[in-house]
């Protein structure tokens, strides 16, 4: 293993929550990678993962949410897909403000809503969305494997119609958990993820995954197992 991957993302105690909106949002030359304060946020060697992501999230059609513009990847797929509104919250001002830009032209109205999930989330109506796409970046140590718990149990249940579906994923996480914990990303997931969506009121036949095999370039920093998972966890 290469020495970029053996150093942690986080370090003990480190939280970039408060400068984290404003923080310069670094897409490369050829908007292959995305950083924030030196965080790998997001590449494009991902785009086979997030287009599943949003096939999930846009299998029931009507108004999706996506939380978590990043470069755009997962929302340019829903964009292509027979919705009708797509919602998106976004926090960090350089993101917002290539989300804005990529909005006008799009087939199907967005939606674009500024701030934390925290912030945005519970100012949205319940019952109010066919798809919902959970896709943020960790924002301290203390939430790395844990952040899309708080939304999961405390917004997703509730912002869903029935009948609608969530789908999202925290890769920062899951390559940590592959790299030192698990072997084989089902029981990573049924171990560390289905028992917060059953807390939130899924209910367990309700939640089913399907495992792509991809495999990240060599240099990737946060994930280096051969295979993603994405959910699709209906609400009844």
């Amino acid at each position: 293993m290469n020495a970029p991957a053996a150093t942690p993302i986080f370090g003990p105690g480190e939280n970039c929550s408060p400068v984290w909106r404003a923080a310069p949002a670094a897409y490369d030359a050829s908007d292959t990678q995305l950083q924030i304060l030196g965080k790998p946020v997001m590449e494009r060697w991902e785009t086979p993962y997030m287009h599943a992501l949003a096939a999930a999230a846009t299998s029931k059609g009507g108004r999706v949410l996506e939380v978590g513009f990043g470069m755009a990847i997962a929302a340019t797929k829903v964009q292509e897909a027979a919705i009708d509104e797509h919602w998106i919250i976004e926090c960090n001002e350089g993101v917002f403000q290539r989300l804005q830009e990529w909005a006008p032209r799009q087939p199907h109205k967005v939606v674009p809503l500024k701030g934390l999930w925290e912030e945005v989330a519970p100012t949205l109506p319940n019952g109010h969305f066919d798809g919902i796409l959970y896709d943020t970046y960790p924002l301290s140590e203390e939430t790395w494997h844990t952040h899309q718990f708080n939304f999961i149990r405390g917004q997703a249940f509730r912002l869903l119609k029935p009948g609608g579906v969530l789908t999202f994923c925290n890769l920062t996480s899951w390559g940590e958990l592959m790299k030192s914990k698990y072997n084989d990303i089902n029981t990573m997931f049924e171990e560390t993820q289905v028992p917060a969506l059953l807390e939130a009121g899924f209910q367990r036949d309700n939640i089913h995954v399907e495992v792509m095999e991809l495999v990240p370039p060599a240099d990737c920093r946060y994930y280096a197992f051969p295979r993603v998972i994405t959910p699709l966890v209906t609400k009844h």
